[in-house]
């Protein structure tokens, strides 16, 4: 959900008035975690990565953020530094809106705040069920579920593969375990033929019994 559409016209008309339109290259930092934002990150075109290190220095990848979606509200509005690290994991467009033009209808527009509120809400919710979910899954489940999350959100290529190619590290970051465990278990998924790979790609050659693993049956 994006709640600058709860914005009115003349709102909208001068944060598009004041917005930088900023390429980002893969692999390039969007914002680091403990930086203090100037503004937020909308994002027009590209997958983005929002990571947190943890207290053993290891990431963990909390979201993959793509088209339409708004980077570092929360830092923002509560004047805080930024919780987690954005990283473009592909060639992204990005428009940029200082923190003024954020502020001024937050104090003006009530249904904004409303939906900036709910936003929030969601985001943390969603904090929630990762906590959980990495508390009571195993790792086979956790990856079955991530990779069946990679095909409905971000789709397929041409050929039938995870359309958002992720480094096997990545992939370990977003399950929440060591790319050691997360690439033995992967080959097994391999094996009893859940996926295929080629290189980097992966295909989910048995949705439905990804979906068993991750209910446990």
């Amino acid at each position: 959900m994006n709640s600058f559409k709860a914005l009115r016209k003349e709102e909208l008309k001068q944060m598009s008035d004041n917005k930088k339109t900023k390429i980002i290259k893969k692999g390039d930092v969007i914002f680091k975690e403990g930086e203090r934002l100037s503004g937020v990150f909308c994002v027009r075109n590209g997958i983005s990565k929002l990571s947190k290190m943890s207290d053993n220095g290891r990431d963990q990848i909390v979201k993959l953020a793509q088209k339409g979606e708004v980077l570092g509200q929360r830092s923002v509005i509560a004047s805080e530094t930024a919780n987690l690290s954005a990283t473009a994991l592909e060639d992204m467009e990005v428009c940029f809106i200082p923190k003024n033009h954020i502020e001024e209808p937050l104090q003006t527009n009530p249904v904004f705040t409303n939906a900036v509120l709910k936003h929030m809400a969601q985001d943390l919710k969603y904090a929630d069920d990762i906590i959980v979910n990495m508390a009571q899954k195993t790792v086979r489940q956790r990856l079955a579920e991530v990779l069946m999350y990679l095909e409905d959100n971000f789709g397929l290529d041409g050929e039938g593969y995870l359309y958002l190619q992720l480094s096997r590290a990545d992939i370990a970051d977003v399950v929440g375990t060591a790319t050691e465990l997360l690439i033995r278990t992967l080959t097994k998924f391999k094996k009893e033929s859940l996926v295929s790979t080629s290189g980097k790609r992966i295909k989910i050659e048995d949705k439905k019994a990804l979906y068993n693993i991750v209910e446990g049956l």
